[in-house]
C-alpha cells in the first residue's frame, strides 16, 4: 500500500492523461459490443460538446490544483484532521477512509447540494441536459460547477487532512468511476445489482438521468453507492424505463451545442414538482 501510495504521490501528468483517455476509450469500446440504449447518433459528433467541457474540467482542476497541494501540505505538517485524529490507524485504513470521506465530500455532497438549490441546479442542468448519456457525459460539467465541486473537494482535504497521495487516488478511481456509471453500457442485471451493493453501477445511475422527478432526486453517488443507501437517497427504476435528459429542456438539438450549454445555467424556467 506505501509502494501505491508513493506511486500517486509523484503520478506523472502523463499517466492521468492516460488514465482519462484510456478509460474513455474502454468504455467507447464497450458500448459498441453490449450497449444499452440504441442512439440514433454520430458517436463523435454527440462526444465534441462533452470533450469539451472535459477540457474545461481538466484547465479549471490544474489551475488551482496548487491550493490542494497546498492545504494537504499543510494538514500533513500541522497533523490536522479527522484522519491525523484517529489514533493508531495504519495505512491503509487511512487511505480507505480517505477515499470513501472524500467520496461523499467532494463528490456526494455537492452533488446532492446542486439539486436542492436552485442556482447550482441551473448550473448542473448542462449535464442532466444530454439526451444520449454514454461515457463521455461523465465529465460534462459547466465551468462554474467545475469550480463548485473542487471547492467542496478542498473542504473535505482540509477537514479530514487527507495526503496528496490519497488525494491522487481518490481522483484517479473518481474518473473510471463515473466513466463506467455513466456508460452506454448493458451489464446482466443480476450483476449490475450486486455491484450496486457496493459502487455505484451503471443502472443505477442511469436512474439519476431519468427526464422526470423524483428519480433525478435520486442516486447522487459517484464510486460508493453506501452513501445513496444510508441517507436515502437510493432508488430502483427499470433501465427499459428511463428517458434521458431533463423535461425543462427538451430541445435536443440546442442541448448539443456548446454555445447553448454554456448560456444554458442563466436562462429562466419553473422546475416542475414531482409526478
Amino acid at each position: 500500500m506505501e509502494e501505491i501510495i508513493n506511486y500517486f504521490e509523484n503520478i506523472p501528468t502523463l499517466h492521468r492523461s492516460l488514465l482519462l483517455v484510456g478509460g474513455i476509450s474502454f468504455f467507447w469500446f464497450l458500448e459498441g459490443i453490449i450497449p444499452l440504449a440504441q442512439y440514433n447518433y454520430k458517436k463523435w459528433r454527440h462526444a465534441l460538446p462533452n470533450f469539451f467541457f472535459t477540457l474545461t474540467t481538466i484547465l479549471i482542476n490544474f489551475s488551482m490544483a496548487f491550493l490542494l497541494l497546498n492545504i494537504s501540505d499543510w494538514t500533513v505538517i500541522n497533523n490536522f484532521g479527522l484522519l491525523h485524529w484517529i489514533s493508531g490507524l495504519p495505512l491503509l485504513g487511512e487511505v480507505i477512509l480517505g477515499v470513501l470521506l472524500l467520496d461523499f465530500i467532494g463528490a456526494y455532497l455537492p452533488h446532492y447540494t446542486e439539486h436542492r438549490i436552485k442556482p447550482l441546479w441551473m448550473i448542473h442542468l448542462v449535464h442532466h441536459s444530454d439526451p444520449n448519456v454514454d461515457t463521455t457525459t461523465a465529465n460534462r460539467h459547466h465551468p462554474l460547477e467545475s469550480v463548485i465541486r473542487f471547492f467542496f473537494t478542498l473542504f473535505g482535504v482540509f477537514i479530514l487532512g487527507t495526503s496528496i497521495g490519497i488525494i491522487m487516488l481518490y481522483q484517479a478511481i473518481s474518473v473510471v468511476a463515473t466513466q463506467f456509471s455513466h456508460a452506454n453500457i448493458s451489464l446482466p442485471k443480476r450483476i449490475d445489482r450486486w455491484v450496486s451493493y457496493f459502487l455505484v453501477s451503471p443502472d443505477m445511475h442511469k436512474v439519476h438521468h431519468h427526464y422526470r422527478l423524483p428519480y433525478t432526486d435520486t442516486n447522487f453517488g459517484n464510486i460508493f453507492s453506501i452513501w445513496d443507501r444510508i441517507l436515502g437517497t437510493f432508488c430502483y427504476f427499470e433501465r427499459e424505463k428511463i428517458i434521458y435528459g431533463v423535461d425543462v429542456f427538451p430541445d435536443a438539438k440546442k442541448n448539443t451545442q456548446i454555445g447553448s450549454l454554456l448560456k444554458q445555467p442563466f436562462e429562466r424556467y419553473q422546475r416542475p414538482t414531482m409526478e
